[in-house]
């Protein structure tokens, strides 16, 4: 979502913020800004609605320059997207915050300022923060980070922000709570971010905030305080893989490159998963903690949400586990009874999914055996605060709609299955069968890929449809639950996932000649009673299409187009047909002329409730 960067330095530091907001544009946002203090100490900003090169275009018109400033990229929750709701916000001419996150209490504190005589120009609830920090350093004569403390201690909700102050023209105040924040570390500079992302073009040195870390940052010095006020060091890692380049290369979208890069994320993942008995995979500790699981519990949103239902199957079959997967915002405020020897796993790509972090830091002590999250970013918020950790290795994601973090995690949950399993008694045999699977899976991705042309020629007869139905059991039900949510993230066509058993039970009554149907047709021991499900709906006027297995048996006919899947192992086909599906909602977006990688009203991480 909303998007931090901050830098001071010896240096002008403009073209970094730039740069470090190109870089934050795959998060979403609606609108840009910036702010500078100037040589002679003076405030200069701009903001726009609209994307970064809005912004840019600005400073081209008026440039701004400056050794130290602060910039943002805005996802609206209070008030419209518009310039006067955008990031940076000033107060008194001398203050400038950005800010992500949702204050709860901005209300009471709004009036009590409009009651001190501030003026509120914007809908935000990010406008209190700078008029608290203004009142702070004007009346009470606070240094800028104790002006900050103050202020933070009056803020209830999420939040990360950046401040800075031209009676203090070299120092940036940040801080966090259940938002993420990390500090890029230069030589003689400094940089603050919500995503290391954005400051991968000037450093490969992070500090990762805690939670209610406050930090002051000049060129030369680097302070942070934790929630006791109490002076402490953190850590400062070094990433050493090269910074991945956001560049879509021959593709038309990066929705598009990274449904293609499908076959070496998986091969990257799978890599590590060579000998899955190795503690250094998951973390210390792994196989004392693995011996002692009786039960699973997944906690995820949205798209992860899908690949823990998929989970859920192989995790009973297979390990023989008895696994739950609920929504993150449901389980988080519900009572829970979770029955002992039970692993909590969390998913997100992110690793700082509001909902999923406030999940697991709501449990209760001993309320679980341990944690365990599977994540694509390594240092995130999820991954440190969790015990145990399966990095998936898609690398950078920058489509909204996921693609090749969620195949990448379905090889990680069976990869976990296997683990599981030969603690339960999984047979040689199987086994074997699931690692030869697991190892074909990038070669069988691969032959979808290949299938391109197909699908884009059956794409073209969803492209005026305003509702669609998807079909699916056992496993493929979650598989087919995930092909809608991707139609309607980017198509932004209405598209409902149904367990085809449930089809006599209300949605038959949508059935008709405007009411095409998707349908995933494996050839296991629940295909007879599919194809039973699929002439009801022939039978009722509706446009079929089958995503099939070739020894399915089905034959096309004027209603009901067939497309034929590759021959794969059992274990592997709810990967393999999820490409097919993000493929044809990939191509019935581009035929509706829809924003592939930014859809409205979507962002790519969601870092608040």
């Amino acid at each position: 979502m909303c998007g931090i960067v901050a830098a001071t330095a010896s240096r002008e530091v403009s073209e970094i913020l730039m740069e470090g907001l190109r870089r934050l544009e795959y998060r979403g946002y609606d609108s840009a800004g910036i702010a500078l203090i100037s040589h002679n100490a003076a405030l200069q900003m701009h903001r726009r609605p609209g994307k970064v090169k809005e912004l840019e275009y600005a400073l081209k018109q008026t440039p701004i320059t400056g050794f130290i400033g602060i910039a943002h990229t805005r996802w609206a929750t209070h008030g419209e997207p518009s310039e006067l709701n955008a990031h940076p916000h000033i107060s008194g001419g001398r203050v400038a915050v950005v800010h992500n996150g949702i204050i709860e209490n901005h209300g009471k504190l709004r009036d009590e300022l409009i009651e001190k005589g501030y003026k509120f120009d914007s809908d935000t609830d990010t406008e209190v923060i700078v008029h608290l920090l203004h009142f702070n350093l004007e009346t009470n004569e606070k240094s800028l980070p104790e002006a900050l403390r103050s202020v933070v201690q009056r803020l209830e909700g999420a939040f990360a922000l950046a401040a800075i102050d031209i009676a203090h023209p070299n120092q940036i105040v940040a801080s966090r709570r259940d938002s993420p924040l990390v500090i890029g570390v230069g030589i003689g500079e400094y940089f603050i971010a919500s995503d290391q992302l954005a400051l991968r073009q000037v450093t490969d040195r992070f500090i990762y905030l805690e939670e209610n870390d406050t930090v002051l940052v000049t060129p030369d010095f680097l302070e942070v305080r934790n929630r006791d006020d109490v002076v402490v060091q953190r850590k400062v890692s070094q990433i050493t893989s090269a910074p991945e380049e956001n560049m879509l290369g021959s593709y038309s979208h990066f929705m598009q490159k990274e449904i293609y890069e499908q076959p070496q994320a998986l091969r990257s993942t799978l890599n590590q998963t060579s000998d899955p008995e190795n503690p250094s995979l998951f973390g210390t500790d792994t196989e004392k903690t693995f011996d002692k699981v009786k039960a699973i519990q997944v906690v995820a949103c949205g798209t992860s949400y899908h690949a823990g239902l998929v989970a859920r199957y192989w995790l009973e079959e297979l390990a023989g586990i008895p696994c739950q997967v609920e929504i993150a915002s449901e389980f988080r405020y519900r009572k829970r009874v979770s029955q002992p020897g039970t692993l909590l796993i969390t998913v997100s790509q992110s690793g700082e999914t509001a909902d999923t972090l406030a999940a697991l830091r709501g449990i209760s002590p001993g309320e679980f055996l341990a944690t365990l999250a599977i994540s694509n970013v390594e240092n995130s918020t999820l991954v440190r605060e969790s015990d145990l950790a399966f990095m998936t290795k898609a690398g950078a994601e920058v489509g909204v709609a996921s693609t090749k973090a969620f195949t990448t995690q379905l090889a990680s949950f069976l990869s976990i299955t296997l683990a599981l399993g030969r603690r339960n008694g999984i047979p040689e045999d199987k086994e074997k069968e699931i690692s030869s699977a697991l190892d074909a899976l990038p070669d069988a991705v691969s032959s979808i890929l290949k299938m391109d042309y197909q699908i884009r020629h059956l794409s073209a007869q969803f492209t005026r449809r305003n509702n669609m139905l998807f079909l699916g059991r056992g496993v493929y039900y979650p598989v087919a639950m995930e092909g809608a949510l991707k139609l309607k993230e980017i198509s932004y066509i209405h598209a409902e996932a149904y367990a085809a058993g449930e089809l006599k039970h209300g949605p038959l009554a949508l059935v008709d000649e405007d009411m095409p149907v998707v349908a995933i047709a494996p050839g296991d021991q629940l295909l007879e009673k599919l194809r039973s499900n699929l002439e009801e709906v022939r039978a009722r006027g509706g446009q079929l299409s089958v995503f099939a297995d070739p020894h399915s048996g089905l034959e096309p006919s004027s209603d009901l187009s067939i497309l034929m899947m590759p021959n794969c192992v059992e274990y592997i086909k709810p990967i393999v047909y999820t490409v097919a599906l993000q493929l044809l909602a990939y191509y019935v977006a581009l035929n509706k002329g829809t924003d592939v990688d930014k859809p409205r009203n979507l962002a790519k991480s969601v870092t608040v409730e």
